[in-house]
């Protein structure tokens, strides 16, 4: 079958390929250096990066202009992406991180409860593709502590497959051939 030019079988148009990662702009600050003249400003973006199936990736960058500070930032995100264990849409245990002043607390919930959340831990587990669990931001708010504490949360979930809770199989087996 031939490829229709004005491409109305769905789908992205030639030339333009389908985006891999959810990316979100969670933050844009103004910054400023005192020189000389006055003051010169920056922007500094803060950018959540994900693909919806545990991967996730934070990225702050300064740039000149807001679009260049958010390009920047999103390929920082790209960059330090990092593999989520999820268990049924939500976390397979209970766990907390802490940077700097910033202390994120993180809790698997129940099928239908949907993300309680706010702010930066919200769109972290939104692009990471966690669909139910409860959240408590303990401390300091600071958007960019927030951020790699709940990326270092989420990163320091232990599968459940390497839970030490299970008894170890065929331990008395080995015992009675060694003897």
């Amino acid at each position: 079958m031939a490829m229709r030019r004005d491409n109305r079988r769905g789908g992205p148009p030639p030339g333009v390929e389908e985006k891999q990662f959810d990316e979100r702009v969670v933050n844009i600050n103004r910054v400023a250096r005192v020189v000389k003249g006055g003051r010169r400003f920056r922007f500094q973006a803060l950018v959540v990066a994900g693909d919806h199936k545990g991967q996730v990736g934070v990225g702050v960058s300064k740039g000149a202009d807001v679009s260049a500070a958010v390009n920047k930032a999103t390929d920082v995100a790209k960059r330090n992406m990092s593999k989520v264990n999820l268990y049924k849409g939500t976390l397979a245990h209970e766990v907390e991180a802490k940077v700097g002043g910033s202390r994120i607390l993180i809790m698997p919930a129940a099928p239908g409860t949907g993300l309680i959340a706010g702010g930066v831990v919200r769109a972290i587990l939104e692009v990471a593709g966690v669909e139910n669990a409860l959240s408590k931001s303990l401390g300091s708010s600071n958007k960019i502590n927030s951020a790699y504490a709940t990326i270092g949360a989420l990163s320091g979930i232990v599968p459940a497959k390497e839970w030490v809770t299970a008894k170890p199989a065929d331990k008395s087996k080995k015992i009675k051939n060694e003897v």
